[in-house]
């Protein structure tokens, strides 16, 4: 039997009740024909570049230049995060979208922010803490009253809670009930009104069967086996059909509402995943990594209902009150949207960025799109991207993860490291510390954790004192919490090497033996 090519594309809503979204794969010669999008000399497609003219104001060398920009901010922030610890405070592309701003608590580590050619910000705050009063809001979430969502804006270094307007007293009693210090966040008002995109449409060709209806949405991006989109489109269990009206595949995972909106449906032998997003004319766009960019990044999404369109990045981590409940870790944009681009990719350039939610406006007047993040959902799920091979964070993972141990007790020893990490002394982050007694352990960097493009990392550990011997993990954080991807362990010191994808990473360094001062080297992509 002929294999369906899945090609990342975005469709439209029909549904009985509930509302939902599902996609366009396309088939050899029975849907309007593709063509591979014409890269220019930069590597990006010419009709990535023309949605940014459009949308952005950018002739193709701007739009260039900003892409290739952001994929350096993003290398950059990701090494000063783990350099500076706990005391990173965040980054951010100013309005100019070249200029890189990394915020510090601490005065001495500026001068490492401006060797890596990046304009240093202090405050008083440090990411984390400002994560961790989210995180009380995300607690009492179910009290939002009055309240449409919170973020953390690293640029102001405050969190925001967005109020509907004259609700500012509720968001400031929802604050004090989570205890969340004053001073520590700030009130801003909306009239958006955030909501899944699905659109209600009969006779439309149906993909997934929801509440007795039928619904479409669409594919965000094609994983090893089936492929990303929103989990609002569709509970476990549920089954797919492509628009041919031919079994396509069943939903593996969902989550919505709640720690995020995502899922994955695995797809049965007739279809086969594809890098490439439809740009619904004509074009396929490559897909070739998952390089998180940074805020104030552009971004564009493609959407059956309203193509592609591009805009900027505006915050991370923010928690959205939909009617159907919160749902923590959305990406704030000003890109518009409309009914039935649900589930549809978003790209930076070429790489894969994130799956549609929902939002409020339309592309006609204008308004705000939020998208979960695909990272997430990989490293959730163990699923690998789809990518043509020829970009930055191509890799989507792929690397088998044994159950996390307790960060106290020694972990099960992993596979060896795939080459030595090198000299402990070029390592480009030193941390110390100090383990009390045996089977005891220590997060590093400082008691924290760090964000990693995908790719290489390396580390060395030494244990200073005499007849101690300790152990060296890495761990990636996912929705199910850290999750050990590396370990090097055995007597002597500590070498490790590991390629994985991008994401929030912490080391644990883990006394099996004795106690005393240890060093540990580490360097991310």
């Amino acid at each position: 039997m002929q294999r369906r090519r899945i090609a990342v594309a975005a469709a439209v809503v029909v549904a009985g009740g509930a509302a939902v979204a599902f996609t366009l794969p396309s088939m050899a010669g029975t849907t309007p024909s593709t063509k591979a999008a014409q890269p220019r000399a930069s590597g990006y497609s010419a009709q990535i570049l023309a949605a940014m003219q459009r949308d952005l104001g950018l002739d193709g060398d701007q739009a260039t230049a900003r892409l290739q920009r952001s994929k350096w901010a993003s290398r950059v922030s990701a090494k000063l995060s783990a350099q500076t610890g706990t005391g990173f405070g965040g980054a951010w592309l100013a309005t100019d979208g070249s200029t890189l701003k990394i915020a510090v608590t601490d005065p001495d580590a500026q001068q490492a922010v401006r060797a890596a050619g990046a304009v240093p910000v202090l405050v008083e705050r440090s990411e984390q803490s400002l994560v961790k009063a989210k995180e009380k809001l995300d607690s009492v979430r179910s009290e939002a009253s009055g309240v449409t969502g919170w973020y953390v804006d690293v640029a102001t270094n405050k969190l925001v809670v967005v109020a509907k307007p004259g609700e500012q007293a509720s968001a400031k009693r929802l604050a004090r009930t989570a205890g969340v210090a004053a001073g520590t966040y700030s009130v801003v008002t909306s009239t958006a009104s955030p909501k899944p995109l699905f659109d209600v449409r009969g006779a439309d060709p149906y993909f997934i069967r929801v509440d007795g209806g039928t619904a479409r949405c669409s594919i965000g991006f094609s994983v090893e086996g089936g492929f990303v989109t929103a989990g609002h489109c569709g509970g476990v269990g549920s089954t797919t059909s492509g628009f041919n009206q031919q079994a396509q595949g069943t939903v593996r995972a969902s989550t919505f509402p709640g720690n995020a909106d995502m899922g994955f449906v695995e797809v049965n032998g007739n279809w086969t995943p594809r890098p490439v997003v439809n740009d619904f004319a004509g074009n396929e766009l490559p897909v070739a990594g998952n390089t998180e960019a940074p805020v104030g990044a552009a971004v564009c999404r493609s959407g059956s209902t309203t193509g592609t369109r591009c805009g900027t990045i505006l915050a991370k981590n923010q928690t959205v009150v939909y009617p159907e409940g919160a749902v923590t870790g959305l990406t704030r944009t000003n890109v518009c949207a409309e009914g039935g681009d649900s589930g549809g990719p978003w790209l930076s350039g070429d790489q894969a960025q994130g799956m549609t939610s929902g939002g409020s406006g339309d592309c006609t007047v204008g308004g705000e799109t939020f998208f979960q993040p695909v990272n997430e959902i990989l490293a959730a799920e163990n699923l690998t991207l789809v990518t043509t091979g020829g970009g930055e964070g191509n890799g989507g993972g792929g690397t088998a993860e044994p159950s996390e141990p307790p960060a106290s007790e020694p972990p099960a020893e992993q596979p060896p490291a795939e080459q030595p990490a090198g000299d402990c002394a070029d390592q480009a982050v030193q941390r110390t510390g100090q383990l009390p007694r045996a089977r005891t352990a220590q997060a590093q960097p400082e008691g924290g954790s760090f964000r990693a493009n995908a790719g290489r990392q390396t580390a060395c550990l030494t244990a200073t004192a005499e007849g101690a011997d300790f152990d060296l993990v890495l761990q990636r954080l996912t929705s199910r919490g850290f999750r050990t991807v590396a370990s090097a362990t055995g007597e002597g010191d500590k070498e490790l090497t590991f390629n994985g994808r991008a994401g929030t990473y912490r080391y644990v360094v883990v006394a099996s033996a004795g106690s005393g001062a240890y060093t540990l080297g580490f360097t991310t992509p």
